[in-house]
């Protein structure tokens, strides 16, 4: 875990000392800032792999520090996660649709936070050539110069539209796509389509690659998740 970076914004020091302590016993390496400006700023120049992102911060709030990240091009996209004590579903929801992965709620459970950024650097973990012209995850396999995509070796044929869905979601495995996200980049945002348009096509990619692949979020939108890795409940 030498080569994992992850950064650790609070604004609680004893929560930055306890959290980089024990990540650091698993042999990550880890920073840490007091506050949004601060958090963003060590984004940029250190390029963690994983921020742990406090929603209630002075100067920016997580999920402003979170949306300035996903729209900034010069930024190696990390997983980021966040630490809150908050647990109304607006606050959940503000997170995923700003850019988030995951969240986990205060007080922290060292074993439980561990645990689940594991299972993330793993889901996250793709095998991408460096022409980005092939993606592979577990027995999936896509040749995106060629359009053409494989299951465990089989080739399946998907239409235009459900293989730019599936492509938009592998481009992130883990991230959660909002629905409307997902129109205004596979449908485009001023074509009027159906309501259960995304639905629809989902479930036709879902006939063809296998079920466990990807997730349905709830009021929210789809992620891509490897099967054998998704420890989430």
């Amino acid at each position: 875990m030498e080569n994992i970076k992850i950064l650790v914004v609070d604004d609680e020091p004893d929560i930055l000392e306890f959290v980089k302590y024990n990540l650091e016993k698993e042999g990550y390496a880890v920073k840490t800032a007091l506050d949004g400006r601060e958090g963003l700023e060590l984004v940029r120049s250190w390029q963690p792999q994983l921020v742990l992102l406090d929603v209630m911060m002075p100067q920016l709030d997580g999920i402003e520090v979170c949306r300035q990240i996903r729209h900034d091009e010069k930024i190696k996209q990390p997983l980021i996660v966040f630490l809150t004590a908050r647990s109304e579903d607006y606050s959940q929801i503000a997170g995923f649709d700003a850019g988030g992965d995951d969240y986990i709620t205060k007080p922290i459970r060292i074993r439980v936070l561990v645990s689940r950024l594991k299972a993330l650097l793993r889901r996250f973990s793709t095998d991408i050539s460096e022409d980005q012209n092939t993606i592979k995850l577990d027995k999936l396999f896509i040749d995106k110069e060629k359009m053409l995509i494989y299951v465990d070796g089989e080739a399946c044929t998907l239409a235009k539209k459900e293989y730019e869905l599936l492509l938009l979601l592998v481009s992130k495995p883990g991230k959660v796509f909002s629905r409307d996200e997902i129109f205004a980049k596979v449908w485009g945002a001023d074509l009027i389509v159906g309501e259960r348009t995304i639905d629809v096509h989902i479930r036709k990619i879902r006939e063809k690659i296998g079920e466990n692949y990807i997730k349905t979020i709830k009021g929210i939108g789809y992620k891509f998740v490897i099967p054998a890795a998704d420890t989430e409940t």
